[in-house]
């Protein structure tokens, strides 16, 4: 089968598109013929080597991607073949099939074709762990930085149904204007002192949960920006691994910190989080009250382009690789 490849980690010209063994379904396992996958920060991530897939996995990049069922394993029984389905993957994505348990594999959602399909659950399976481990509540305030991207774009949309009032960061006047049209009720440009512009907006309470995909740049930033009992959750290391911490303004503000990866959970919990999405988000979009994110569809050959758009900065909303 074709699949991008990447014999040597490097700059986006790593990336080729050459032949792989077609995979095979084992034991609750599911053979999929791709359509379209989505395309996100830990693939590029990976493709430099500063992301190996967990031990066991195909080192062949793409953590979410939809497609027709091709073969199932012994003991699958949601599934059969000619089945829609989208995936949430450890890896594999880029490829013409892919394979995954039974659990992570979800219909579509209602309404939405395939192609768009691919950018979702790997989306809202973040934001939904992770609010869920942050335990938003109605009536706080949510910060969520790129608010323009795929991530920022459905938290905005997630936590402004769940009830909460809703602040993000962006970098330029249409990333603002964007996050706005979706929502968002305070909008920060992070060239300036977002932090104090936070606090006065909200008169002088802050976040109580922000949602980062920054990492150790804006670790201090975040805690200052942090109300009492505030919760950081950092999913994300655009900004780097290593930073400082003012402990004693965390201890102050009885503040806590977490940092996740979706992607190096056991096959349970995704298969859990997979079937919340389901339950949860789908009839949200049915309903309206959240939409896909704005998409940017590349061909399957051009991967190389959909990632340098990807780390330009300038790519509002998802991109997606169409086989």
């Amino acid at each position: 089968m074709k699949a991008v490849l990447v014999h040597e980690p490097g700059d986006a010209s790593a990336l080729t598109i050459g032949e792989a063994p077609k995979p095979s379904p084992g034991p609750g396992e599911v053979l999929v013929r791709t359509v379209a996958a989505g395309v996100n920060r830990a693939d590029i991530l990976q493709r430099q080597g500063h992301y190996p897939p967990p031990k066991g996995t195909t080192d062949i990049i793409g953590l979410e991607a939809s497609g027709v069922v091709e073969e199932v394993g012994d003991g699958v029984e949601r599934w059969r073949v000619g089945d829609e389905v989208v995936a949430l993957l450890s890896g594999g994505g880029y490829a013409e099939y892919f394979v995954a348990p039974e659990g992570q594999l979800i219909s579509p959602p209602p309404g939405v074709d395939l192609v768009t399909a691919a950018g979702v659950l790997e989306v809202a399976a973040t934001v939904v762990s992770n609010l869920d481990l942050a335990e938003l509540k109605p009536g706080e305030t949510f910060l969520v930085h790129g608010g323009s991207g795929g991530i920022g774009t459905f938290a905005t949309q997630y936590a402004k149904a769940l009830g909460a009032r809703v602040a993000s960061t962006g970098g330029s006047e249409a990333k603002l204007a964007h996050s706005r049209a979706h929502g968002a009720d305070i909008v920060l440009d992070y060239h300036d002192d977002w932090p104090t512009q936070l606090r006065e907006a909200t008169e002088g309470r802050g976040a109580d949960v922000i949602l980062c995909v920054i990492g150790a740049k804006y670790l201090e930033a975040n805690v200052k920006a942090l109300n009492r009992r505030g919760r950081l959750v950092v999913i994300g290391l655009q900004g780097g691994v290593k930073g400082t911490l003012n402990v004693g303004l965390l201890l102050s503000k009885q503040g806590t910190v977490s940092a996740t990866s979706l992607r190096f959970r056991p096959a349970e919990e995704k298969a859990e989080i997979c079937a919340k999405v389901e339950r949860q988000v789908w009839p949200m979009l049915r309903s309206g009250r959240v939409k896909p994110s704005p998409e940017t569809r590349i061909p399957f050959a051009e991967v190389r382009r959909a990632h340098e758009l990807l780390e330009s900065g300038e790519n509002v909303g998802k991109i997606i690789l169409e086989m």
